[in-house]
């Protein structure tokens, strides 16, 4: 258990390594790129409601996947993490203009106030179609490397207890995030594919 934590550890400094050296130009270009595969996604033209993540600096940037789920129509929830544990709801969010309001973590992402008991959490208005998941490093199997805290995991096995079970995974991914073989254990779920710009 311990070799995999260390494995974990040491590839995520790598792979933070490699997306620091990103430019801004490039994560953008990247962004767009991936957006674009993902607009093409039969699981995502038929999904309704959708789980996507406000992404950080050294993640594909979201906005335009965001924009374009509220053009047609689908229903979005965002995460809002619990600090000091690995609890995550996915909460609604109303429109494009909602993003504004929300408050910065000391994360330095947006997400609903812990006091703001107002919206919808997805799994309690018939579950998910599709998450997108952010992550530090992706294997083409599906493996996945987060940060380390579990939130995407432990929301996963809700989901899966969930009657409408568990939706259809997407990362999105710089090609630099891309690893040969992430090292898992077995609390990891696997994700169902991993959007990035490959050579084809």
């Amino acid at each position: 258990m311990s070799a995999v934590r260390a494995a974990k550890r040491a590839l995520r400094t790598e792979i933070k390594r490699r997306v620091v050296a990103l430019s801004e130009a490039e994560k953008q270009r990247q962004s767009l790129v991936v957006s674009q595969k993902l607009f093409g996604q039969p699981q995502y033209v038929a999904s309704q409601h959708i789980a996507v993540f406000l992404s950080m600096h050294d993640e594909v940037c979201t906005e335009d996947i965001i924009k374009d789920a509220f053009h047609r129509g689908k229903t979005c929830f965002i995460p809002r993490y619990h600090r000091n544990s690995n609890h995550m709801d996915m909460l609604k969010l109303e429109s494009l203009q909602d993003i504004e309001t929300l408050p910065v973590t000391t994360w330095n992402i947006r997400q609903p106030a812990d006091s703001d008991d107002s919206r919808d959490e997805a799994l309690d208005v018939g579950g998910l179609d599709l998450i997108l998941m952010p992550g530090l490093g992706f294997d083409k199997s599906g493996r996945r490397l987060g940060r380390g805290k579990g939130f995407y995991d432990t929301y996963l096995n809700r989901c899966i207890q969930h009657p409408r079970g568990k939706p259809y995974t997407i990362g999105l991914a710089f090609k630099e995030q891309l690893c040969e073989e992430i090292p898992v254990d077995s609390n990891d779920v696997l994700i169902d594919k991993v959007l990035y710009e490959d050579n084809e």
